[in-house]
């Protein structure tokens, strides 16, 4: 503000130092022959111009400064509005907190009360021999209660933590270690599955061994009798070995919530030898595997590893191998969390640039951002990679002369490849690196196109020809050979309007060639016996039978 009232006295003074100014002009005129009055007045002129011109950016600068000072102080009182409601906020959520947590040390110790006066309220005869009528406390873990308990909780969200409600069969299921009745009822509810996928972890806690249900679950994955070409196209088998995926997963989502001791109860030394009994019947079947063929999503690859990680054998196979699987199962949502979990996090940069040079630049992108890979593998540059190598082949010199299913199927490559690019764009939050705005004009010109190629297809195709009418009327077209005495009255397709006052009759030589009229057709005033002339007085030849 200082600066400012300088800046004003100084232009207020200015108009005393203009007449000091023309005083001394004046003087200087006076030691000359000539007046020189037209050069005062252009120079009086020029500084009031500029006297005006400051004058004006003077008061334009007041008026910014006063307008940001406003900006600023709504701003000062906006954040203070704001931090006042985050702080009630935080208030709020913090009681809320508190009242969920003081709820659970209730439930927590209103659980153990019950469990201690169970345990007194039930004792149990010593079956070691003693006969003498003693009674001693039979020591039970937590996890060895009753089933029917464990079902109760189950069925009962309202009365402990599970969630068990909407699919009730499935905790009876567990309960009763049937995994092919699991595997009927998850295929006959398929519909719902994201539902039961939620629910299978609580109900697997009703098994006496959920590891070994799991276990058991997995004996149909691999069909002996089936060739692994026929499997693929098997929509049963398909469904089968999604759902034992599926059952591994619930089971470690199981463990991943208990703690320490119940994990080493579930995953017992006899399951995990059992699970590797099955993985290495599985793991020969993987060499038969095509890695192109897959496209990153094989079942076969994702179940093995699975298995591995699941029931925590991964560190008795080799990790380079097990590293080389996983282009084979780079697609599925999975991939990330199950390199983790497999100890692969170092084998990433291989896996990465593998996805490459296969060209698999999407499944790349993925992996590099889950596993914070971006500096090594630049997202933007491997999609800008992908699509040259996509429209490559679609270049003027590549296809200028390819047919036009040839050319029509390299476009439908091109679509799905900028359409791919595109959502992975979006995924990833690339829209400030990578605009989005040409791809989408290039997806609408090649699906323009498509659509373009489809009427064009449609109208080509031949039409269904009409039914001709017979010497009495309209009747159904019927494919059989004509006889001598059959006779096809006909009319043009095309331009109906112009109907012929005399029908074409299509018949061999008869001594009566008089056609009987279509009907709405007037009759000839022709004796019978006109012989083959046309009205015009032409003779005509006789045609043959025509046939359909």
């Amino acid at each position: 503000m200082e600066d400012m009232h300088s800046v004003s006295t100084l232009m207020d003074s200015t108009t005393s130092k203009i007449k000091q100014l023309q005083k001394a002009f004046a003087e200087l005129e006076s030691h000359r022959a000539i007046t020189l009055n037209w050069k005062w007045k252009q120079l009086e002129e020029h500084f009031h111009g500029l006297e005006k011109s400051l004058k004006r950016r003077f008061t334009e600068l007041e008026d910014q400064e006063k307008e940001f000072e406003t900006k600023i102080v709504e701003a000062r009182e906006m954040l203070e509005r704001r931090e006042a409601a985050v702080m009630v906020k935080e208030q709020a959520s913090m009681e809320r907190l508190q009242r969920k947590r003081d709820a659970a040390v209730s439930a927590i110790t209103t659980a153990l009360k019950k469990q201690r006066k169970l345990f007194s309220d039930e004792p149990t005869v010593d079956n070691n021999g003693n006969h003498d009528g003693a009674l001693v406390m039979e020591d039970k873990p937590l996890d060895a209660m009753a089933p029917e308990n464990n079902i109760k909780d189950m069925t009962n969200p309202s009365e402990s933590g599970n969630v068990v409600k909407v699919y009730p069969e499935l905790v009876k299921l567990c309960q009763e270690m049937d995994s092919e009745g699991l595997h009927k009822f998850i295929s006959d509810n398929r519909k719902n599955l994201a539902v039961m996928r939620e629910e299978i972890p609580f109900a697997l806690k009703a098994a006496n061994g959920p590891a070994f249900l799991v276990l058991d679950s997995l004996n149909g994955f691999y069909s002996m009798e089936m060739p692994s070409s026929d499997a693929k196209k098997d929509s049963n088998l398909l469904g089968l070995r999604r759902t034992c995926i599926m059952l591994m997963e619930c089971l470690g989502t199981l463990i991943s919530n208990l703690d320490q001791d119940s994990n080493s109860d579930i995953i017992s030394e006899d399951v995990k030898e059992r699970a590797k009994v099955i993985a290495e019947e599985w793991k020969p079947k993987l060499d038969e595997l095509d890695v192109d063929a897959s496209s990153g999503n094989s079942l076969e690859a994702h179940a093995f590893l699975q298995l591995l990680a699941t029931f925590g054998i991964n560190s008795d196979f080799d990790q380079e191998n097990l590293s080389k699987l996983i282009p084979m199962v780079s697609r599925r949502r999975q991939t990330a969390d199950l390199c983790r979990s497999l100890g692969l996090s170092d084998k990433m940069l291989g896996v990465i640039d593998v996805l490459v040079k296969n060209g698999r630049h999407i499944d790349a992108v993925n992996l590099a951002f889950a596993f914070e890979l971006t500096e090594q593998f630049s997202p933007v540059s491997l999609l800008k990679s992908y699509l040259n190598e996509a429209t490559k082949v679609s270049s003027p010199t590549k296809c200028g002369n390819a047919s036009p299913p040839a050319q029509q199927d390299v476009n439908e490559k091109e679509l799905t490849a900028l359409k791919a690019v595109i959502k992975c764009i979006g995924e990833h939050k690339l829209e400030e690196l990578y605009p989005l705005d040409p791809l989408r004009k290039r997806v609408m010109q090649l699906e323009k196109a498509k659509a373009d190629k489809k009427r064009a297809t449609e109208v080509a195709k031949p039409q269904p020809k009409r039914p001709r009418a017979n010497g009495i009327g309209f009747g159904p077209r019927v494919a059989t050979v004509a006889t001598e005495k059959n006779f096809y009255a006909r009319t043009t397709d095309r331009y109906p309007q112009y109907i012929y006052d005399r029908p074409y009759c299509y018949s061999g030589p008869t001594n009566d060639n008089h056609v009987s009229p279509i009907l709405g057709t007037p009759a000839y005033n022709l004796p019978h016996s006109h012989g083959n002339f046309f009205a015009t007085g032409y003779q005509y030849q006789v045609a043959p039978p025509y046939l359909h």
